[in-house]
């Protein structure tokens, strides 16, 4: 009995302890906060929604309710001007619209991604998602390696040879549309231009032909993988919540599943070299020979090669998707924009089936409607870096330590770089008009631009051109024109459809 009650006055003492030390701890990360927001107290910024949490409860409540979360920013913005600061925790994020300090910090090396960002999409719930591959590598000089081997499948000269496939694959939208004009029928338009940018970036960058039947498992598992990404980023008590385990287990497997198709894919490829036979100069066959320019081949050298795998994957298919789908939505909703585009696009390559890349040239003011479509709608809205030296932004002292993040999609919407910054005008892009700087990066600015832009923008155009070449199309009445934030930007109502073969004898 002496024992037992020993025993008991032990764990007592023992979670006395304990308490007393979560406590101190608890204290002094307080005062840690406290010292945080004294250091950036001259920052101008909106008032915390908690001493603790900072700004993440207003974050939360938009997500919750279905909300865009960079119109918060472009509304702080435009009340606290150029820079100011927001709190996650005890992580302090400057949102930055002033042109000159965008240009400072994005067009040099010196500042690199940001920690909190992109160390949290190295995985997504414990499950290894984009790693350290050429979007999230933090150490420069891992990313100049990785980008300096990846630039080949890029070149100009390379891309133009993709043309032939370009076509080809947007054939097979127009096949699908011919269906759905033929039987009457109303189409999902975000549904299908995910269809073909998924089957282009598949067999262009990999070589494979994809079955994207009803069935095929890979535009869900992309959409649960950056759906989970947003909630990772966003909400640091999200794992925690015993009501999201089946949400954070689908996106587990929708990783894996990916990495599993990248695993495979490149077994085969690198099978191909070693035999001798013809293989692209693609991006798979770049993704391995970035891989083996190692001497000796490492467990993390093979994940770097599923990084770069799942990146290329998912950007290469869902920002275009979301850009097709929001100009296509505009277009509809502006017919005299509409009209004007399609006599262009008719001057141009007239009843031709196969579009030539000097087309894509010719095709000036189907580049300004794209153009202006990623003003309004920058699919990857935004990027940010870490700022490791105290500098200056518009007057403002701004210490070292904290995030600086730039929303193309804010300065795209703010009335002192474009006028009526919510009217879809092309002509914003004219090649005469005066364009302001540094405040329309819809794919970055510097050495860590978008690799893949021209690919991109090549495609949307071919896609584009044929759909005005072959059809007509009204927006079904009654959808919304909001914006779903799933970490991309995509129109939330799928951009439904009345499609019609045009009548050309008017």
């Amino acid at each position: 009995m002496a024992v037992f009650h020993l025993l008991l006055i032990l764990c007592a003492k023992a979670l006395l302890i304990l308490l007393f030390l979560l406590f101190m701890a608890f204290l002094g990360y307080c005062l840690y906060l406290k010292h945080i927001h004294i250091k950036h107290d001259h920052i101008p910024g909106p008032p915390r929604d908690s001493f603790l949490l900072g700004h993440s409860p207003t974050f939360l409540r938009i997500m919750k309710n279905g909300g865009n979360i960079h119109d918060q920013f472009l509304e702080w913005s435009e009340e606290y001007g150029p820079v100011y600061k927001v709190y996650m925790l005890h992580f302090v994020l400057l949102p930055v619209t002033c042109p000159e300090a965008t240009k400072e910090i994005l067009m040099s090396p010196k500042y690199p991604k940001d920690k909190f960002l992109y160390k949290r999409l190295f995985n997504l719930f414990g499950q290894r998602f984009l790693g350290n591959g050429l979007v999230t590598a933090q150490d420069h000089q891992l990313w100049y390696k990785q980008r300096r081997i990846m630039d080949p499948a890029f070149s100009s000269l390379y891309l133009r040879g993709l043309m032939g496939t370009f076509n080809e694959r947007a054939e097979k939208l127009m096949d699908k549309l011919t269906e759905v004009a033929d039987n009457d029928l109303e189409a999902n338009m975000l549904h299908l231009v995910n269809c073909v940018t998924l089957d282009v970036i598949a067999k262009i960058a990999f070589g494979v032909d994809l079955d994207l039947s009803e069935s095929s498992p890979f535009p869900k598992a992309i959409e649960t993988c950056l759906k989970g990404m947003v909630y990772h980023i966003r909400d640091s008590m999200f794992k925690f919540n015993p009501k999201n385990r089946p949400f954070i287990k689908e996106v587990r497997e929708a990783c894996r599943l990916l990495r599993a198709t990248g695993a495979e894919w490149i077994h085969n490829r690198k099978t191909a070299m070693q035999n001798g036979d013809d293989v692209p100069k693609d991006i798979l066959t770049q993704i391995i020979k970035t891989a083996a320019a190692e001497e000796n081949m490492t467990e993390e050298d093979e994940e770097l090669m599923l990084d770069n795998f799942v990146t290329f994957f998912i950007a290469g298919q869902e920002t275009t998707a979301n850009q097709l789908g929001f100009c296509i939505m505009e277009l509809g909703r502006h017919p005299e924009i509409l009209e004007k585009v399609k006599k262009e696009v008719d001057d141009v390559i007239g009843m031709k089936q196969d579009i030539s890349y000097d087309d894509l040239g010719q095709m000036i003011y189907l580049s300004q409607v794209l153009k202006e479509t990623l003003r309004i709608y920058p699919t990857a809205p935004g990027t940010s870096r870490d700022i490791p030296e105290d500098i200056v932004i518009d007057g403002i002292r701004i210490p070292s330590g904290v995030n600086a993040m730039f929303s193309s999609y804010v300065c795209g919407r703010l009335d002192k770089f474009f006028k009526d910054p919510l009217t879809f005008d092309p002509d914003r892009f004219h090649p005469d008009s005066a364009k302001p700087f540094y405040c329309y990066y819809p794919f970055a600015l510097g050495p860590r631009s978008c690799l893949g832009k021209n690919f991109a923008q090549m495609e949307a155009k071919v896609v584009m051109a044929k759909l005005l070449q072959r059809f007509d199309f009204t927006l079904v009445p009654g959808q919304t024109f909001d914006i779903l934030d799933t970490g991309t930007l995509r129109p939330k109502s799928g951009v439904v459809c009345s499609v019609r073969h045009r009548n050309y004898k008017n």
